[in-house]
């Protein structure tokens, strides 16, 4: 652990996020997890209060989770050029093994084998994401009975709609804002009212205008400025576009590429690069990687000097914690619905609870799991 008050040179973030970015499986609920124990707990390097902070922002703001907690821990130490300096490592390595995946993937037309390692590894990663779930939500409710009631009514809405549902993170922070830290026409007893809307989804659909890279820049940052949570809220709306209205690609292809952006390490949204070589080359791939992160770095450095100059605010403060029991109980429904997704019979069951006694009996040994679980679907299917 770093003494108190000691300076990180930025170098050290720098390697971190590269190893992250190339050993971090599992998605953005893990890698958040991951995170937290490394730089939080083990390493002292960010303060618990910075990091839930991080977490509330990032629910707040469009893009995956993981990404902007990356994006937010650079901020910190050295503003948005810092910020630049933990996303740009953190995501280097996933789009270098999607770039070569992609490549495979034309030349042979197909990937079999990919699939069969997913149906080994995707229950593995449903462990690994179940329990960093739990340290998340520990991390983030601690003993307050109100926030993991929030937690679980929004972990209950998550499950049965299959999505996460941007307008509840805001009515959770919301609902604290009244308990904790009531305005004053509210203490008053005046009259008023705080509206919310939902995102207009139909507008960021648009028309389909051919798979031109103007469109696949248009259509990505679109999708990074809209989309809020973890990759599980982005799927249903890349699927909806690329193959329903751009017709860019099959739907068989839309699940090769949601496969190759849930086993590859780093963010899940990197899917992007793969959409976008099956569209353009390395062109298409270089633009949709861009347009998608984009959205997501300036939602984190724009308005980060004002969260960080207001977050003694004890509105802003009681905001965070419900926005953050949010996050937590999105994350614990997004976990149930992967998890039937993942586990299709006995096979991938049996995996998935061997995963779980892995993962809790042996710590920082997450590649060597994904390993052996990708070894095991290639096995049993036979590839």
């Amino acid at each position: 652990m770093t003494p108190e008050g000691e300076r990180i040179p930025f170098r050290r973030y720098i390697a971190y996020f590269l190893g992250l970015g190339t050993w971090g499986f599992g998605g953005p609920i893990a890698t958040v997890g991951y995170m937290q124990r490394d730089l939080v707990e083990q390493r002292a390097w960010v303060s618990r209060r910075d990091f839930l902070d991080g977490v509330a922002l990032g629910q707040t703001m469009p893009g995956p989770l993981a990404a902007q907690v990356a994006m937010w821990v650079g901020y910190l130490q050295a503003g948005a050029v810092g910020a630049l300096g933990t996303a740009v490592p953190f995501i280097l390595p996933s789009l270098a093994i999607v770039l070569a995946v992609s490549y495979l993937y034309v030349r042979f037309e197909g990937l079999a084998a990919v699939q069969s390692l997913f149906y080994g590894i995707a229950p593995a990663v449903m462990a690994i994401i179940a329990v960093a779930a739990v340290k998340l939500a520990r991390l983030t409710n601690d003993r307050d009975l109100r926030l993991w009631v929030l937690a679980v009514v929004i972990a209950t809405v998550t499950a049965v709609t299959g999505a996460e549902i941007a307008i509840l993170f805001v009515a959770a922070g919301l609902v604290m804002v009244l308990w904790d830290a009531p305005p004053g026409f509210v203490r008053r007893g005046g009259a008023g009212s705080i509206a919310g809307a939902a995102v207009p989804f139909s507008v960021l659909t648009g028309t389909a205008v051919g798979g031109t890279l103007v469109a696949l820049g248009l259509f990505f940052l679109k999708a990074g400025a809209f989309i809020f949570g973890s990759g599980l809220a982005i799927v249903p709306f890349l699927r909806e576009g690329v193959v329903h209205q751009h017709h860019w690609l099959t739907e068989r292809q839309f699940l090769d590429a949601v496969a190759i952006g849930l086993i590859t390490p780093g963010p899940v949204v990197i899917t992007a690069a793969f959409i976008g070589y099956l569209v353009g080359g390395l062109a298409g791939a270089g633009v949709a990687t861009v347009a998608i992160f984009t959205p997501i770095y300036l939602g984190v450095v724009v308005p980060g000097r004002w969260f960080i100059r207001h977050r003694e605010n004890p509105q802003i403060r009681a905001f965070v914690k419900g926005a953050t029991a949010a996050a937590a109980g999105a994350i614990a429904g997004a976990t149930i619905v992967l998890t039937r997704q993942a586990v299709v019979d006995p096979s991938t069951g049996a995996i998935l609870a061997a995963s779980l006694l892995f993962v809790w009996r042996f710590k920082n040994r997450e590649p060597i799991l994904v390993l052996v679980a990708g070894a095991l679907g290639l096995l049993l299917k036979g590839v």
